[in-house]
């Protein structure tokens, strides 16, 4: 599978007329006028107002409220002048960046007029700007963000850039709803959707189990025979090193010590400030590679109607469990994007052994090795420059310089306590292996 830096379907039939569609120039006011109007959203207000034993004029302020909370606000000029020039600075900075495509093809296929939906795994909040960056050639993204990106600036900004925002985890049920009409709104209406099912960053490096909420709200509301299929394209990204790495770590570590929010401030200036010096002294260097691979597209009318079903004609535990069926899918299909990289390639072999020290040949061997079973499964493996000695020779430089690996004497051994942090990497492509 080759590289390639034109995305998919580029200059193609297919994805070229979804660049910007016309609901994303109407105004948030318009989709927040549709939301207070719906009949849907008007029906759970009245019943949240009749549990709550307030009037209907007090749970439409608080539909206004969430309405005004996740319409995000695009601005057009600076998605794809200042945001597409900033983000693809940053990302070009810091990462030599590769795309890659399972099938082109496919992409050349999907209808115009599909509503579409990029669904990515979650391992840096990077994830944003390198999507966001092979995507503002053809198209505008609205991406699903947290409460991480509730605090200004980033708010104005965010919104501007076209993402809507959510309460994980509410159990609100009018929030829930807003939030539901929206989403299937704006599928409704063409507008490109970016979800990462997992919810949260990666915090040991796995794949995570997908979460339901986004995909029930799209799924129940998709009629076969409509005019707009629901494509879903499976989004796949990896890289040689994640800005967060030891941060998530401390998450999953009982005995970590867990950083403020002012010590992770304090931490990350630190670490920017370090780079900079690096910088001005001429001895500073990338971050490896960061791959984005996409997959072939999923046809959720092909889907259903291979299946018989109708998800929208469905009670709801009925439902449930074929959107979590799908769901999995879904990730599995994710999970089959993710391409190996270099560092995951190489902390792999090192972790088979951690406690003994290898010459440079016996871990090329290894590698080799453990790209031939991956390429055997099916499995994307990233070879810089399509040379194999080339990738062990990132891979080991890579963790040599964050002083995670030592070399004494042509033997590399890993350095004591740091065996974690590479199970971090390896992790990102265990399940191409399991």
């Amino acid at each position: 599978m080759a590289p390639s830096s034109a995305p998919p379907g580029a200059g193609e039939a297919g994805m070229k007329d979804h660049r910007v569609p016309l609901s994303l120039l109407t105004g948030r006011r318009v989709f927040i006028g549709r939301l207070l109007s719906d009949s849907h959203v008007f029906k759970a207000a009245q019943e949240y107002a009749s549990e709550q034993g307030k009037s209907l004029e007090w749970a439409f302020e608080k539909v206004k409220r969430y309405a005004e909370e996740i319409v995000p606000a695009p601005n057009i000029y600076l998605y794809f002048r200042l945001g597409n020039w900033l983000g693809k600075a940053v990302v070009r900075t810091l990462f030599r960046v590769r795309l890659t495509f399972a099938d082109e093809a496919e992409f050349r296929r999907i209808d115009p007029r599909s509503s579409l939906v990029f669904i990515m795994n979650h391992r840096s909040n990077m994830d944003y700007a390198l999507l966001g960056y092979f995507s503002a050639k053809w198209t505008a993204l609205s991406f699903a963000v947290g409460e991480w990106a509730r605090v200004w600036p980033l708010k104005p900004l965010m919104k501007a850039m076209g993402a809507f925002f959510i309460r994980r985890g509410s159990q609100n049920p009018l929030y829930r709803a807003v939030l539901a009409r929206y989403v299937q709104i704006a599928s409704a209406s063409g507008i490109v959707q970016a979800i990462y099912p997992e919810g949260r960053l990666s915090r040991d490096g796995r794949l995570g189990e997908p979460k339901l909420g986004l995909l029930d709200y799209l799924l129940r509301a998709f009629k076969p025979e409509g005019e707009r299929d629901l494509v879903f394209i499976p989004v796949g990204v990896n890289y040689d090193r994640v800005l967060e790495d030891r941060t998530l770590l401390l998450t999953v570590d009982p005995l970590g010590v867990k950083k403020s929010g002012l010590t992770a401030a304090r931490t990350a200036l630190a670490f920017v400030g370090r780079n900079l010096r690096l910088m001005i002294r001429r001895g500073w260097r990338r971050f490896g590679y960061a791959v984005v691979n996409f997959g072939p597209p999923i046809s959720m009318r092909e889907y259903v109607n291979r299946r018989g079903i109708n998800l929208s004609n469905l009670g709801k535990d009925a439902r449930i469990e074929k959107v979590r069926a799908f769901a999995l899918e879904l990730m599995a299909a994710v999970g089959r994007a993710i391409p190996a990289v270099p560092v995951a390639l190489v902390s792999t072999v090192l972790l088979e052994n951690p406690e003994t020290a290898l010459a440079g040949k016996e871990i090329e061997g290894r590698t080799f090795g453990l790209i031939e079973r991956l390429e055997y499964r099916g499995a994307l493996v990233y070879s810089p420059r399509r040379d194999r000695r080339y990738a062990v020779k990132v891979g080991l430089r890579m963790l040599t310089l964050r002083h995670l690996v030592v070399e004494a004497d042509g033997l590399y051994r890993v350095i004591p306590g740091e065996a974690g942090l590479l199970r971090f990497y390896a992790n990102s492509i265990a399940h191409l292996l399991a």
